[in-house]
């Protein structure tokens, strides 16, 4: 099925907005994403992938984080949290970068569904093509200019998709108790 060239840029666009949101876990954090070149798949060298699935009758997005729970990382993403995993802290962090792209994504389409986060060693991903994805990209992620990860977004189409994204558009505040 055909995957409409904005519609690809807008895929990129909502994810690099919901990433630079939710990935930055304070008011000072510096997120950078660069989008890396090409529609292949290539393998990052992070050794562990979190992937976060949005899915409708129309397609399928898997948002993949690609990431070693290194010091720096589990020290980021875990804030030295004793009570939960990293797996915890990171799928929360996750789950809400998704769930930005989840609610941009229902401006356009209907009947959107979200996955939990799925944890698997990075070795799973060429199975990726099996899926016969219409597009992929990937993206380097820097945080703090100490984290370092990837990842890798894959759009499985059933039916044509062509949307567009205002890239002027903020995002919507979300998260915000509002007291009467």
């Amino acid at each position: 099925m055909t995957i409409s060239e904005s519609a690809k840029q807008g895929i990129n666009l909502l994810f690099t907005r919901a990433a630079k949101t939710n990935l930055a876990l304070s008011a000072g954090d510096h997120v950078e994403i660069t989008p890396l070149p090409g529609n292949k798949l290539f393998a990052p060298p992070e050794k562990q992938i979190a992937v976060l699935t949005i899915a409708s009758y129309l397609f399928r997005l898997l948002t993949i984080f690609h990431f070693t729970a290194d010091r720096a990382t589990t020290t980021y993403f875990g804030r030295e949290n004793a009570d939960t995993s990293f797996e915890e802290d990171f799928g929360e962090v996750g789950n809400l970068c998704c769930g930005a792209m989840n609610r941009d994504l229902h401006k356009h389409f209907l009947h959107l569904g979200m996955s939990t986060p799925d944890f698997l060693a990075s070795h799973c991903l060429p199975f990726l093509t099996e899926l016969k994805p219409g597009f992929i990209s990937q993206h380097k992620i820097t945080i703090n200019d100490s984290v370092s990860m990837h990842a890798t977004l894959c759009l499985c189409a059933y039916a044509p998709i062509d949307f567009r994204v205002d890239e002027a558009e903020a995002e919507d505040e979300t998260g915000a108790l509002e007291m009467f």
